[in-house]
């Protein structure tokens, strides 16, 4: 019995101009974010903290920017961090904490990103179920990061 059709099948093909509801909440996020960092209204350590949380992609973003637009201050003392958003990540992992060092550690003068990366280091680490063991990570990430800076690409052989 032979079979006919007159129905052909489409070939469906994804379209590459659309971009999901997420991506674009998450870069209308980071447009505002960057907008309070230009506004020099806003005082340098509340900018300086946006500018962090925007580095690292925290999940506080949304809050601090809300804040900051609504001319409220950002006092980290004011913030209950124990209600975080879920961000699906475990923030004591070792990128998080890797990242973190690298931002204390690099040359520089950006003294508030740095201090705001050390809050953001120590509560991480307060937090974690094994503190000892990540701080001394950052510890060895730290003194790594800069034996290269003194020692350069020079290699000690013995």
């Amino acid at each position: 019995m032979a079979s006919h059709s007159s129905a052909t099948a489409r070939e469906q093909t994804p379209q590459a101009t659309s971009t999901t509801r997420t991506a674009t909440i998450i870069n209308a996020l980071k447009r505002r974010a960057q907008s309070v960092l230009n506004d020099r209204s806003i005082d340098p350590q509340s900018r300086a903290i946006i500018r962090y949380a925007l580095e690292i992609n925290d999940p506080w973003l949304a809050e601090l920017v809300r804040r900051a637009d609504g001319g409220e201050g950002i006092d980290l003392d004011t913030i209950d961090f124990s209600q975080a958003p879920a961000s699906g990540e475990d923030d004591s992992s070792e990128d998080r904490i890797g990242a973190l060092t690298e931002m204390i550690c690099r040359a520089g003068d950006e003294a508030g990103t740095k201090s705001a990366a050390l809050l953001v280091l120590m509560a991480t680490l307060e937090d974690a179920a094994h503190p000892k063991l990540l701080a001394n990570m950052s510890k060895h990430l730290a003194f790594t990061h800069f034996e290269n800076e003194l020692l350069g690409d020079k290699t000690v052989v013995s």
